[in-house]
């Protein structure tokens, strides 16, 4: 474990990830439910490096916030599931997406999960950790599906999209009903 460089709460979480990519891996893990070496490096949109992802994925287990297990239906490759650490990480993503889509020239149709995860508030997000749980922790499964609703509205974003050339739109911003302004 490397020195700290101060007591302060958000010197130390940002040093607990390192970097962009860390957040990147715990996000495609959270939300694109990749869960294996190979998805996470062929299926990312940045396109991380392999050493570099296999740098992360050793720092973010040693820090508590991925498990890895061995995959029983293959002998080389293991699983990586968030612990309960990363899952109470939720909040800080959906205010680090909604920030996104007010400040970024975030694409519609990947600011749509954050754009539910926005409307839902803390109470939805509550239940996506509790989705989380089950599928990373073995907790009982929930009743609705977070992720579903998630999925729904990118695709609908996809779907309205078709055809058009410009997939972002800098300084995109929504009413108070979150209609595209």
């Amino acid at each position: 474990m490397s020195r700290r460089r101060s007591g302060c709460p958000i010197n130390l979480t940002l040093e607990t990830f390192g970097d962009r990519w860390s957040l990147i891996v715990l996000r495609d893990v959270m939300f694109g439910r990749r869960r294996t070496f190979r998805a996470l490096l062929t299926e990312s949109l940045e396109g991380i490096a392999s050493n570099i992802l296999a740098d992360r994925l050793r720092r973010l287990t040693e820090h508590g916030l991925l498990s890895r297990t061995d995959d029983p239906s293959h002998k080389q490759r293991v699983v990586y599931s968030l612990t309960e650490k990363a899952i109470e990480l939720v909040p800080l993503m959906a205010i680090m997406g909604s920030w996104g889509m007010r400040h970024t020239p975030a694409s519609i149709e990947l600011s749509s999960r954050a754009q539910v995860l926005e409307d839902g508030g803390p109470q939805l997000w509550g239940e996506f950790m509790g989705e989380l749980r089950h599928l990373h922790l073995g907790a009982p499964q929930p009743e609705t599906s977070v992720i579903a609703k998630m999925q729904g509205a990118y695709e609908t974003a996809v779907a309205a999209r078709h055809g058009n050339d410009n997939p972002t739109r800098p300084g995109l911003r929504r009413d108070v009903a979150g209609a595209v302004k």
